[in-house]
């Protein structure tokens, strides 16, 4: 199989599986999951790539032990961030950058959590950064252990083993086998596009509530106008006191 040139070496799936093995797998998923500086790991491309492996035989381990060794990862992964939530709790909100975290991260996850509540543990487990930083602002805020267990284990069911078994699958396809560089391409392009969409949503939002802004300011400045000048239409202004002192 061909490499991924996506980006460094150490950072292509295919790299990553030949030189660390399944173990390898399993400490990027769990870094992935809950740990700060594990934001920037290839998760998606990661675990399709190892259930192809899995299906051509260059991982000599049954299908069904690396998907359930693979969603064991991903939900203790997302249990360490929860508890690491927790414990720092605002802390992390002053926290400041740093080369293996950006304060923006934190404040989109954030975003994220608030905007689809518990769900988000589901959904975060399939777009990039997000799915690192959920569980540890699902700690911060305090959600509820036993909703967080449930929706924790949702997630990394559907996402450690889904994705795996993708790959599993789609590695029976000769076509897929053949240019794997250009469907794990793919795979990148799709996890990140949650991403934009939701960039691009905020930005159109923010456009949007200040052009509205704009639109209220300027009625607001016409009738403060006139009543400063005393105008015809202002009986208490200058010209309607000098009409009462005349009479």
């Amino acid at each position: 199989m061909t490499q991924l040139a996506l980006g460094p070496s150490w950072l292509d799936p295919d790299y990553l599986i030949q030189t660390f093995g399944l173990i390898g797998v399993l400490v990027i998923v769990f870094a992935e999951s809950g740990l700060l500086i594990g934001f920037f790991l290839p998760g998606d491309s990661l675990l399709f790539t190892t259930g192809l492996l899995v299906t051509t035989g260059l991982i000599d381990h049954p299908l069904w032990l690396v998907c359930t060794l693979v969603v064991a990862a991903a939900i203790i992964g997302d249990q360490v961030g929860y508890l690491f939530g927790r414990k720092v709790g605002p802390a992390l909100f002053r926290r400041p950058d740093s080369k293996l975290f950006k304060q923006e991260n934190v404040e989109k996850a954030h975003e994220f959590f608030e905007k689809h509540g518990p769900k988000s543990l589901v959904l975060a487990r399939f777009v990039p950064i997000i799915r690192t930083f959920t569980p540890i602002i699902a700690g911060v805020s305090r959600m509820n252990y036993r909703s967080f267990i449930i929706f924790n284990v949702l997630g990394g069911v559907l996402w450690g083993a889904g994705v795996t078994l993708l790959g599993a699958s789609l590695g029976k396809i000769a076509f897929v086998r053949e240019h794997i560089d250009l469907i794990l391409v793919g795979i990148v392009l799709l996890s990140v596009l949650p991403i934009v969409i939701e960039f691009l949503r905020a930005r159109s939002q923010s456009k949007k509530a200040a052009a509205a802004g704009e639109d209220t300011a300027a009625p607001m400045a016409g009738p403060a106008a006139g009543t400063a000048v005393g105008g015809p239409e202002d009986p208490g202004g200058a010209q309607g006191r000098g009409r009462h002192a005349k009479r």
